[in-house]
């Protein structure tokens, strides 16, 4: 294991230059003090989780203290934010830190965020707020723990420091960590400001780094696309099947990597409602959860578009005619482990749309709990127990007398079908309300509650015996608590 003192940097975005970043130094709050850690987050550092209780620690990541081979830089991009294109966006509370290299050789960058202003912080303060840096840092560990591609997050610093929101609150800093923060708005800015070559830089930045194996292809920049598409079907996929509604799906918000990152108005469905808008600040719902798939499309020919100067338009097109079928493929794969298919059956997928239409009738069935309910027990016997969630009693009987077949033709023992189903259906999801208590704790000087909360989602496929309390179904308050993007 390695110290703080003892990281090994390898700082290669920021020898991509000036054109690609901007160097800049961390604000420190005042007052600093350890929010919470994440221990599994520590680990891809090398860390021990002692490490996170060294005055030092706090320091580091409150702006404080700095490693020597840092290089602090606040990286420029730009994006379609709900559906409009801003020019220049760039990193306007956040600033990459450095790539620290592990002892397997994985570089991770250490991005700051709420690290004060920059030059692309426009009419921003520069500072994240305490509630949204906890909810990113929930979010960021939780997803992972569920298999969900998400970048991670280290710890957050809490603070002294007063800023002003729609009142004043108090400034945090959360450290994240990702093997990469390139965005598609990297590649849109470059290709939308006619700089080709600096475009060219970064794609082949990009490769190099992390798919090396489609910069060898005849056609790489094709390649490059192929992969990010890849990537993003199975994670919007992801999202599809858990539940997961990020709120805020700007192409400055979509990972190179096809990971889930720039957390804010982000929610798990309570009830399952098809077309539930997380976002407050979202009035047409772009990004409501019904239309994620469709908006993830579109910003992937966002991306296409940037990379016309080095790709056939032709070949990008048909490129992007490969998202839907996989996504579709990895979607229906996933659900059939959530309903404890092992095999393939053609009539699945209308076995699936009907459940999910049963449950869109009423909007009383709790996403989560329903499959994890389904799993405990035979079938018929489970079945008997969740139809009370529904309204159209005889659409859920006839449903389920063809899901009984289908499990009988499935076949295998209860013990292994239950043990299958838990070890994907999660018994502990990152709910609203749960988030808001753990942070209304922490605003008044209290991490216990955020830290306990972490520790639980940290395992959520886990039966936890004295945490029942954070599995069950929210109250009706806690289902309309509404997010903005503002923090």
């Amino acid at each position: 294991m390695k110290s703080l003192d003892t990281l090994s940097f390898d700082n290669r975005f920021a020898r991509l230059g000036d054109a690609f970043s901007t160097e800049i130094l961390p604000e420190p709050i005042e007052q600093p003090r350890l929010v919470v850690a994440s221990e599994s987050a520590l680990a891809l550092l090398d860390l021990a989780a002692s490490e996170a209780q060294r005055p030092e620690f706090t320091e580091l990541f409150a702006g404080h203290k700095l490693w020597e081979e840092a290089e602090p830089r606040a990286m420029v991009y730009s994006g379609h934010q709900f559906g409009g294109y801003t020019p220049r966006l760039g990193d306007g509370r956040g600033l990459l830190l450095g790539e620290v290299v592990n002892e397997a050789g994985q570089h991770w960058d250490l991005h700051l965020k709420g690290a004060g202003m920059t030059p692309y912080s426009r009419m921003g303060d520069g500072r994240a707020v305490l509630r949204s840096s906890i909810r990113e840092f929930l979010a960021s560990e939780h997803l992972h723990a569920l298999g969900i591609p998400s970048s991670r997050a280290l710890c957050v610093t809490g603070s002294a420091t007063p800023v002003w929101r729609e009142k004043q609150e108090s400034a945090a800093m959360v450290l994240r960590l990702a093997q990469s923060h390139v965005r598609f708005g990297h590649f849109e800015y470059f290709y939308y400001t006619r700089q080709h070559e600096h475009l060219k830089t970064l794609g082949e930045h990009v490769m190099a780094c992390h798919f090396p194996q489609r910069l060898k292809q005849d056609e790489p920049w094709l390649a490059l696309l192929r992969e990010v598409i890849e990537r993003n079907a199975a994670m919007i996929a992801y999202w599809q099947a858990y539940g997961f509604c990020h709120g805020v799906m700007n192409t400055d918000n979509m990972s190179i990597l096809g990971i889930t990152f720039d957390y804010g108005p982000y929610a798990f469905l309570d009830d399952f409602d098809a077309n539930h808008i997380c976002n407050h600040s979202d009035d047409t719902g772009r990004y409501s959860f019904s239309n994620q798939v469709p908006i993830a499309h579109w910003n992937l020919a966002a991306l296409a578009q940037a990379l016309t100067p080095f790709a056939a338009v032709e070949q990008l097109r048909e490129a992007l005619e490969l998202f839907l079928p996989l996504y579709q493929a990895h979607y229906l794969d996933l659900m059939r482990k959530r309903l404890g298919f092992t095999s393939a059956e053609d009539e699945d997928e209308a076995l699936i749309q009907r459940l999910l239409q049963l449950m869109q009738a009423g909007k009383s069935t709790d996403y989560t709990l329903f499959f994890r309910h389904l799993g405990e027990r035979a079938p018929a016997e489970a079945l008997t127990i969740v139809r009370d969630d529904f309204v159209d009693l005889a659409g859920f009987d006839a449903w389920s007398r063809d899901y009984l077949a289908r499990c009988e033709r499935e076949g295998g023992e209860q013990a292994e079908r239950q043990a299958r189903m838990h070890s994907v259906n999660p018994k502990y999801i990152l709910r609203n309300y749960l988030a808001q208590q753990a942070i209304e704790a922490a605003e008044q000087g209290d991490y216990g509650p955020v830290r306990e909360l972490h520790a639980v989602l940290s395992r959520p496929f886990d039966e936890q015996p004295d945490m029942q309390r954070y599995a069950e179904r929210p109250p009706e308050w806690g289902k309309h608590l509404e997010i903005s993007c503002s923090s």
